[in-house]
């Protein structure tokens, strides 16, 4: 380490904020459907630095946590069947 190297620039560490972009991006969620989810209660609101709204990436974490796990059937819309199911001649 250089004498005019910082510590801190030496460490490999994850963001504890995140702006909305890369928020969504840490969930794998389009920007759209993150903030949607937000306006619904689903994520937690944002917290405004100096008037800029950062996710608390912990938060995050916590209420992707509370999310039901997805039971059989979930991943496809009522009544449509699976396509690769119906190529293989599952459905």
């Amino acid at each position: 380490m250089s004498a005019r190297a910082k510590l801190q620039d030496m460490i490999s560490y994850p963001p504890r904020g995140l702006r909305a972009d890369r928020a969504a991006a840490y969930l794998g969620l389009s920007k759209t459907k993150f903030l949607e989810l937000v306006d619904n209660g689903i994520f937690p609101a944002a917290k405004r630095l100096d008037g800029v709204r950062v996710w608390d990436r912990v938060a995050l974490d916590s209420a992707f946590s509370a999310i039901p796990e997805a039971e059989d059937g979930d991943d496809t819309p009522e009544g449509r069947p699976n396509s690769f199911d119906v190529i293989l001649g599952g459905r």
